[in-house]
């Protein structure tokens, strides 16, 4: 029993990496985060005590 779930899990693992490698070929680009993606601050900067943190 146990190798069998050892056996299916890295049966998974094999196929996720194929589908993973022949979607990656078949976009060929990578999407970067542009900097409006970025997160905002709420605090004041250079407050010691802007966020009420101590």
């Amino acid at each position: 029993m146990k190798n069998t779930m050892i056996r299916v899990f890295v049966v998974a693992l094999a196929i996720t990496g194929a589908v993973s490698t022949a979607h990656s070929k078949t976009t060929g680009r990578v999407v970067v985060a542009n900097a409006s993606a970025m997160p905002v601050p709420l605090c004041p900067l250079n407050d010691p005590n802007g966020c009420g943190i101590d």
